[in-house]
C-alpha cells in the first residue's frame, strides 16, 4: 500500500446549529448570568428584524404583522412600535385569544398599543393586497401540528403573494428538524435570532425560508460557549484554507490508489462517473473492477483509470492488496457477482466509502466488525437509510437528524445522510453541509459523490473529514455547473467545477 501524505485538517469547527430547545437554554442563560432582560432581548430582535426589512424594501406603504400569543407575537407587536415610530403605516392582526399573552409579550402588546399602534381581531378578509408581512405567529414555540386560527392565519400570509418576513423561525416549520407541521409560511425572508436553528437549513427549511439572516441581539461572546451544540453547519472555504498545497516533489504514490468496485451488467456509468471524479479530486491513482463486458467502454471514456474485468470475488482479491480505499457500490446491482464482490472487499479491511446497493445489500446482511467498519463512510439517501433502519424514507425524513445519529449508531464508522441540507456523523460530530440545488435531482450525483469522497481518503483525510469535504464541494460544484440552469444539470458537469475548486 502507498505511504499516504497525512493532510493536517481543522475545518471542522464551524457555526453552530442549535434546537429551539437549546436555544431557549441560551436564552435564559444571558437573562439569568448576564442581567440582560428578556423584554431587552424582545427589544433587539424587533429591531433587527426591521432594519433587515428595511433593506430590502426601504419603503413599505404598510407593514402588517400578523401577531400570535406567545413571544414570537411579542418581538411582532415591538416591530410594529418602532415601525410606527419611523412614520411607516403599519397594522397589527392579532391571531389567537390575547387573554393567554403574558410575561414580555404582554408588555409588548400593552406598549404597543399605548403607542398608537393599530390592531385588530385577524381574519383572511382583512389582510390588504399591499406592503409586507411579518410573520410573527409562532416561532419555535410549536408542538405539533399548526391548528386553526393559525393555520388560515398561515394560509392568508402565503395567499398574499406579498412579500413575507418570518421572525426567528417560519410560522409552521420545525425548528428542530426542518419539518413542515400541516403547513408553514412561506417566507422570502427569515431573520433567526440568539443562535440558528438547525430546522432552517435542511429538508424543507430553506424553500420555507428564503433568504437568511441571524442576529446575536448582541449578546456577550461567551453565550454560545454555555452550551456547545450538538451539530455545525460546515463552511467550504474554511474548509479549503485547512488544505495545504501540494509539496513540489509530489508524486502519484503520495495521494493514495482508489479503487472502484461495481458496474454489474448494464450499468456501466456509475463506475465511470465515480472514477473520474476520483481522479478529478487528486487521487493518485484510480482502478476500476467491473464486469468485464464493460473494461473497453470505461478505458474508452476515462484512459487515466485501469480497469480489469472481474468474473468473481476471488478474481477480486488481487486488486484489494495494491488498494489504500474502496469505492463500493456505484452500478454494484443486486446480483450473485454483487454479493461475491461485496462480501470479499468488505472483509479486506480496506477503508471503504459504501454507496448505493452496497448499502442495500448490507441492511440485509450481517455486519462486519466492528474495527472494519471504523474506517468507512457510508453515503445513504434517505431510502437507503430507510432500509437500514428498517423503516420508512418518510420516517427518516421526519426526523433527519434522529435517523444519522440512529444510522452511525448501528453501523460505526461516518455516515453521510444525503439531501437538502446533508448530515455528516460520527461517534464525535455532528455536521450539516447545505451547498447544492433542486439541479442535483439527476441520476449519477451519488456515483460522483463516492468518488470525491474516496479521493480525499485517499490523500490521507480521516473518514469525518473526507465526507465533511466531500460533501461541500460537491454540492458547491453543482452550484457552479447550474450558474448556466439547473433543468438538464448533469453528473458530469461537475467534473470540471470539482477540479477548480480542489485545485
Amino acid at each position: 500500500m502507498a505511504t499516504l501524505v497525512r493532510q493536517e485538517f481543522v475545518g471542522l469547527d464551524h457555526e453552530g446549529l442549535y434546537s429551539a430547545a437549546e436555544t431557549r437554554a441560551l436564552d435564559q442563560w444571558a437573562i439569568q448570568h448576564r442581567g440582560i432582560s428578556g423584554a431587552l432581548l424582545m427589544s433587539r430582535a424587533a429591531a433587527a428584524a426591521l432594519r433587515q426589512l428595511l433593506q430590502r424594501w426601504p419603503q413599505p406603504e404598510l407593514l402588517q404583522v400578523l401577531c400570535g400569543t406567545g413571544n414570537n407575537g411579542g418581538d411582532g407587536y415591538l416591530l410594529a412600535d418602532q415601525a410606527r415610530r419611523r412614520g411607516i403605516p403599519v397594522q397589527v392582526l392579532q391571531v389567537g385569544d390575547p387573554a393567554k399573552i403574558s410575561g414580555d409579550a404582554l408588555r409588548a402588546r400593552e406598549q404597543a398599543l399605548a403607542n398608537g399602534v393599530p390592531v385588530a381581531v385577524f381574519a383572511p378578509a382583512v389582510l390588504q393586497p399591499q406592503g409586507v408581512v411579518v410573520d410573527a405567529l409562532l416561532g419555535t414555540g410549536l408542538g405539533g401540528e399548526v391548528r386553526s386560527p393559525f393555520a388560515e392565519a398561515v394560509d392568508a400570509i402565503n395567499d398574499s403573494r406579498l412579500p413575507v418576513v418570518a421572525l426567528d423561525v417560519p410560522s409552521g416549520l420545525c425548528a428542530d428538524t426542518g419539518r413542515v407541521l400541516g403547513t408553514a409560511v412561506r417566507a422570502n425572508l427569515t431573520v433567526t435570532f440568539i443562535a440558528c436553528k438547525r430546522g432552517l437549513f435542511t429538508l424543507q427549511g430553506p424553500d420555507c425560508a428564503g433568504e437568511l439572516e441571524f442576529s446575536d441581539l448582541a449578546l456577550p461572546l461567551d453565550t454560545s460557549t454555555a452550551l456547545a451544540p450538538a451539530w455545525r453547519r460546515l463552511d467550504l472555504q474554511r474548509l479549503l484554507a485547512a488544505w495545504p498545497p501540494r509539496p513540489a516533489a509530489s508524486h502519484k504514490g503520495d495521494y493514495g490508489s482508489v479503487l472502484v468496485i461495481g458496474g454489474d451488467t448494464g450499468f456501466p456509468g456509475a463506475v465511470a462517473l465515480a472514477a473520474e471524479a476520483a481522479l478529478r479530486c487528486g487521487a493518485g491513482l484510480v482502478r476500476v473492477a467491473t464486469r468485464p463486458e464493460h473494461v473497453a467502454a470505461l478505458i474508452a471514456r476515462t484512459p487515466e483509470a485501469m480497469v480489469s474485468g472481474v468474473r468473481s470475488g476471488q478474481e477480486l482479491a488481487p486488486l484489494l492488496a495494491s488498494a489504500d480505499v474502496l469505492v463500493l457500490g456505484p452500478g454494484l446491482g443486486r446480483s450473485s457477482w454483487s454479493g461475491q464482490l461485496l462480501q470479499v472487499a468488505a472483509q479486506s479491511g480496506v477503508p471503504a466509502v459504501m454507496d448505493a446497493d452496497a448499502l442495500n445489500m448490507l441492511a440485509e446482511s450481517p455486519l462486519p466488525s466492528p474495527a472494519v467498519r471504523d474506517h468507512w463512510v457510508y453515503t445513504p439517501h434517505p431510502g437507503e437509510a430507510g432500509r437500514l433502519l428498517g423503516c420508512s424514507s418518510a420516517a427518516v425524513q421526519a426526523d433527519r437528524f434522529a435517523a444519522a445519529r440512529s444510522l452511525q449508531s448501528r453501523l460505526g464508522g461516518t455516515v453521510l445522510l444525503k439531501g437538502n441540507g446533508s448530515l455528516i456523523v460520527d461517534a464525535q460530530h455532528g455536521l450539516l453541509a447545505d451547498y447544492g440545488n433542486p439541479g442535483m435531482a439527476s441520476g449519477g450525483m451519488g456515483d460522483v459523490l463516492s468518488g470525491v469522497i474516496g479521493a480525499l481518503l485517499a490523500q490521507g483525510f480521516a473518514p469525518i473529514e473526507a465526507a465533511a469535504l466531500g460533501a461541500c464541494v460537491h454540492g458547491a460544484a453543482a452550484d457552479l455547473a447550474a450558474e448556466e440552469g439547473q433543468r438538464g444539470l448533469l453528473a458530469s458537469d461537475l467534473m470540471p467545477q470539482l477540479r477548480k475548486l480542489l485545485g
